[in-house]
């Protein structure tokens, strides 16, 4: 059976609350693996693994437990990089699917982001999350618990 990853760190409360309840509705085991204590609901199928403190702690976990199929929540650019070369699915919590050729781009992306950012060029943060996004992430996990049946 598949089983969905999340990087809980930075993950926003709504996608976790869509992830709780299609987890009980379809019966699929999730995850949610953080550096610091994440409260999940009472149930056999959800649960939360806190890993000590430390850079991509939580995501070597996440690259060390999930195997080809699962699904892995992430704006983990590299995190997504990793899981998708072991088989597994990317989405971000904004509902945008990371493959092979989307996780390249994106990480040709941050790395010239990084570069503008390390010559002193403002970028700006990330725009906040929106109903859409909120919207856009739900679909995508409906489509892909669909495909699971």
């Amino acid at each position: 059976m598949a089983h969905i990853w999340v990087d809980a760190d930075a993950c926003p409360r709504p996608v976790k609350d869509i992830l709780f309840k299609a987890a009980q509705r379809t019966q699929t085991p999730c995850t949610l693996v953080a550096n610091q204590m994440i409260a999940v609901p009472r149930s056999a199928l959800i649960r939360s693994v806190q890993v000590p403190q430390g850079f991509d702690v939580a995501d070597n976990e996440i690259v060390q437990r999930c195997e080809a199929g699962d699904l892995v929540v992430t704006q983990d650019i590299p995190l997504a990089a990793e899981v998708v070369a072991k088989g597994a699915l990317a989405v971000t919590p904004r509902g945008h699917w990371l493959d092979k050729d989307t996780v390249r781009e994106r990480l040709n992306m941050r790395d010239f982001m990084e570069e503008m950012r390390s010559a002193g060029m403002e970028t700006g943060g990330p725009k906040g999350y929106s109903a859409q996004d909120k919207g856009r992430f739900a679909n995508a996990l409906d489509r892909w618990l669909a495909r699971q049946k």
